[in-house]
């Protein structure tokens, strides 16, 4: 089997995204941390087609230095009744400098004829004079074959043929793309086995995920022979996105036992992908295998209990290798197990605790009856652990009172103030604050009281605020929910807090989040 490649295309088809919007310095960003993951090739996207794409190209010929991947150009073949020497848009994937050109072709008679508006003989010369004038410039010329598997189920001699035309002008690899993502596996493994018979080329998978099996079909394209997978990281792309290339390489490396990226690399994997989920905006999702905060997560106290024995009894392999951790979630199905394992995972010794373990088992299922959930706030249910297990060792600061007001002006801008008052290191503090609403003064005022005697309280962030509403049916007498996430730069921890004002309710998730945040920096309580 040839090397394989993996070849990225998050800041071209993944941009395509729906509300997902790359500025060049985004770009830049994410194809560098690409290049730490150890792609083989990063496409940056169509220079000459849009101003952006043209100057990503500029600037990473002076300020990206890649020290694995090869970029690549993404563009058409040219236009009909032209030729490639001539064509603006293929001048311009030379102009980009980079080593490697993907380009597009239809291979979809109707395509041809419908959408191209030519006939399929010129649509083959279009391929044959694109593809040879690009190598004859020195460049690698890899040839995505659109609406392939559609177009070979249609007329598979015409698809077998644009195949032919590319391989034989020089392309050195030809990627069968499943572009409407309509494919299942059984197809693509046989439509790919056919095309190695039948054309002698060298094949690649690029799928979508419009029938959720886009990662399956580029498993099982390459499990046919493809020695080529595209796709994106974290699965971007538009409609349902495209095939996620970790989970890809994941199951390559991992499963088939096949050299999709270096080991050292694979254990970047989490780090790197929430990374460029920060650059992108959008936010990681949870349940996503391999890297998701949830893939390695238990719930079950059956679970808990195999996995306090063996964690292999319920992981299908080590979390490290991409580097995730498990994470034990303490809820209303968890048993003695569970709280064993989150205060293990917290770095606490409950074993000679059984008294610890039930009470805090039995605070859970009690809290959870009144509407809290432990599943995403770990650092609340270590605080819980933390208080049962040493009384006082979270009490970094004492709460005298707390208010806010907000304030609305004559022109309609609303303006809150909260002030707090409070006692830390032997001193009382009085602060306000003002913000863009209740919370956000809130954690203005509280910081500032609490930074007084714990000044490393400026190194913690909300970074997210998550509120819903239980008991909808009463309408605004509703018990509120809420749901914050606090980073110190390097991670984040969730914390809950549930009352049946809003504001209360946030309250209280947002003091266990600094106090949690102050436990993390080993500062000691003053």
């Amino acid at each position: 089997m040839e090397a394989l490649h993996v070849y990225d295309t998050t800041l071209r088809d993944g941009a395509q995204q729906e509300g997902l919007n790359l500025s060049v310095s985004d770009k830049l960003a994410i194809a560098g941390l690409l290049d730490e993951l150890r792609v083989d090739f990063i496409e940056g996207g169509w220079p000459g087609a849009n101003p952006k794409d043209t100057e990503f190209f500029d600037r990473a010929g002076r300020e990206l230095t890649l020290g694995h991947a090869t970029l690549a150009a993404f563009g058409a073949t040219r236009r009909a009744g032209s030729s490639a020497a001539e064509d603006p848009l293929v001048a311009a994937l030379l102009e980009a400098g980079a080593p490697v050109v993907c380009l597009v072709a239809k291979s979809h008679v109707r395509h041809v004829e419908e959408a191209l508006r030519t006939t399929l003989e010129e649509n083959l010369e279009m391929i044959r004079d694109t593809v040879s004038h690009l190598v004859a410039q020195g460049r690698r010329v890899f040839l995505d074959a659109e609406h392939f598997f559609e177009g070979w189920h249609l007329d598979r001699d015409y698809a077998l043929t644009v195949v032919r035309t590319a391989h034989e002008a020089g392309a050195e690899v030809v990627v069968l793309c499943d572009t409407n993502g309509g494919m299942l596996p059984h197809q693509v493994e046989q439509v790919v086995a056919d095309v190695l018979t039948q054309t002698g080329a060298r094949v690649g998978a690029h799928c979508h995920n419009d029938t959720g099996c886009a990662a399956a079909n580029s498993v099982a394209a390459v499990r046919a022979g493809a020695t080529h997978v595209q796709g994106t990281v974290n699965g971007y792309g538009e409609r349902t996105g495209n095939a996620d290339l970790i989970t890809v390489a994941s199951n390559l490396q991992f499963k088939l036992g096949l050299g999709a990226l270096e080991a050292d690399a694979f254990r970047q994997a989490m780090p790197i992908a929430h990374a460029i989920s920060e650059i992108t905006n959008v936010p990681a999702y949870s349940r996503q295998p391999y890297v998701g905060a949830s893939a390695f997560a238990h719930k079950a106290g059956l679970h808990a209990s195999a996995l306090k024995v063996d964690p292999d009894l319920y992981q299908h392999m080590d979390p490290a290798l991409v580097g995730n951790g498990m994470r034990t979630l303490v809820s209303d199905m968890a048993g003695r197990a569970s709280v064993e394992l989150k205060a293990r995972e917290s770095g606490l010794d409950v074993s000679a605790r059984p008294d610890v373990v039930a009470r805090v088992l039995a605070e859970v299922k009690d809290l959870e009856l009144q509407g809290w959930t432990f599943d995403a706030a770990d650092a609340s249910v270590e605080l819980m652990l933390r208080r049962a297990l040493e009384p006082g060792s979270t009490d970094y600061f004492d709460i005298e009172s707390w208010r806010v007001i907000t304030e609305a002006t004559r022109s309609g801008e609303a303006v809150s103030e909260a002030t707090v008052k409070l006692r830390a290191d032997g001193r009382r503090t009085v602060a306000t604050g003002e913000g863009n609403g209740p919370v956000n003064a809130l954690d203005h005022a509280l910081r500032q009281a609490i930074a007084v005697a714990y000044p490393e309280i400026e190194k913690l962030e909300l970074i997210d605020f998550k509120v819903r509403i239980l008991d909808a049916s009463h309408g605004s007498d509703a018990v509120t929910r809420v749901l914050i996430e606090t980073s110190d730069g390097e991670t984040s921890w969730n914390t809950i807090g549930v009352a049946a004002n809003i504001i209360e309710a946030s309250w209280r998730a947002l003091v266990d989040g600094l106090v949690h945040g102050l436990i993390r920096q080993g500062v000691p309580i003053r």
